[in-house]
């Protein structure tokens, strides 16, 4: 096959990729979650957990032990907000914030944010895009401010950093860090 045909061929190709990703993230919805949905958050929790590299996740059991069920634990209070991510009837994301005595309490009038995008969907501004759609819920309910709880080898850090959160305690292992809304 001469160069010019085979140069056209790979760029066609490459072309029908870029498409099909764009055509992909044109069905991309992000809603509030529905109290039907309540229940998924569980895996979201569970897929939220970092694993530093090289790794094994824990048993999908551990997101059970108190200090970690607390954040989907009765899901739906008046102080429970939540968004997810939807792609063709699919839910790929969710970011949620409750007030409760978790690791990155601040105090009773600002909700710890918990946030997870399936891994195959990473890397593709589905988190920012659920972030901000939270964030005006939030501000909507008169919100001031939420807060996190971030390992420091995460390389979530530099994600909540450029979202506007900022380290308001450094911990043993963990960062505190909150965002002004």
């Amino acid at each position: 096959m001469p160069d010019g045909q085979n140069s056209r061929k790979q760029n066609s190709k490459q072309f029908l990729k870029i498409l099909s990703k764009k055509q992909q993230m044109t069905n991309l919805q992000i809603r509030e979650i529905q109290p039907s949905e309540y229940p998924v958050l569980e895996e979201f929790l569970y897929n939220a957990i970092y694993i530093p590299l090289g790794e094994e996740m824990p048993a999908r059991e551990v997101i059970f032990q108190p200090e970690i069920y607390i954040y989907v634990k009765d899901f739906g209070g008046k102080d429970d907000c939540g968004v997810v991510a939807e792609q063709n009837g699919q839910l790929i994301g969710a970011a949620w914030t409750r007030i409760i005595p978790a690791y990155g309490h601040i105090d009773e009038q600002t909700p710890e944010l918990a946030i997870s995008v399936l891994s195959e969907w990473r890397g593709k501004a589905i988190g920012s895009k659920l972030m901000k759609h939270l964030f005006d819920l939030l501000r909507e309910r008169e919100y001031r401010q939420t807060s996190l709880s971030v390992q420091k080898e995460n390389p979530a850090v530099r994600f909540y950093e450029r979202l506007g959160y900022e380290i308001v305690e450094e911990r043993e292992s963990d960062y505190l860090m909150t965002k002004k809304l």
